[in-house]
């Protein structure tokens, strides 16, 4: 097994980073378009939740292909930024968050949205017969009840941002100690001959992606205990 470089450690931390950023965000954004999937009944929701899935069967590299078409100088979100005066996002690491999230959105989705349909309305109503707000039953009531689900999806939408390489090739590029993660830094040595190397950062992969599995399984027990 090769050493970790400077290189490759600068590469490991920026997938850590990346992938928390990632987890975060989607959990907050994520939680509410769950619950909209879990309740509402309209086709509006039908036609989310295909959208929501779409990752799922789309090979990496179309996502990221029009992503870069929309996100660059020449196309329409990127054009608009560029009117704001705002730096375009591709070949950054906004530009990687982007990316990932949309990629791993229904990995965090999914999970809630199955949560959700689990506990169903009818502590809600009674909390709300006990006055409690619209903030205060999701607090007291959603989180606790699911806190297994929220947990799966926060793991999953780890695990699953730090082993991406399609998307991020195409997006972000490789720059060292900006777009340069752990994936492609592997592809890199790769390409190089460096074995070695490579096996060493992809079995750093399988211990901190096994290590987040791991966790999951235990808190989800421990929380059904």
């Amino acid at each position: 097994m090769g050493a970790f470089s400077a290189a490759d450690t600068q590469a490991f931390l920026l997938t850590l980073r990346l992938a928390a950023t990632v987890t975060l965000l989607l959990l907050a954004i994520g939680m509410p378009i769950a619950w909209w999937l879990a309740h509402s009944r309209s086709w509006p929701s039908r036609v989310a939740g295909a959208v929501v899935a779409l990752p799922l069967v789309l090979p990496p590299t179309v996502l990221g292909f029009y992503l870069l078409l929309l996100l660059g100088p020449n196309g329409w979100i990127g054009k608009m930024m560029a009117s704001m005066h705002l730096d375009t996002l591709p070949f950054t690491f906004k530009g990687l968050v982007v990316a990932s999230m949309l990629y791993s959105l229904p990995f965090v989705v999914q999970p809630l949205q199955g949560t959700f349909e689990a506990i169903g309305r009818r502590s809600l109503e009674v909390a709300s017969t006990l006055g409690a707000g619209p903030l205060d039953r999701f607090l007291s009531v959603i989180v606790p009840m699911s806190w297994p689900g929220i947990v799966a999806a926060a793991v999953l939408g780890f695990a699953h941002t730090i082993g991406e390489f399609g998307v991020v090739m195409m997006i972000g590029g490789n720059r060292p100690g900006e777009t340069r993660v752990m994936s492609i830094a592997i592809y890199d040595h790769f390409e190089a001959g460096e074995f070695a190397q490579a096996n060493t950062l992809a079995l750093s992969l399988v211990v901190v992606s096994f290590a987040a599995l791991l966790a999951m399984y235990l808190l989800r027990r421990k929380a059904k205990a």
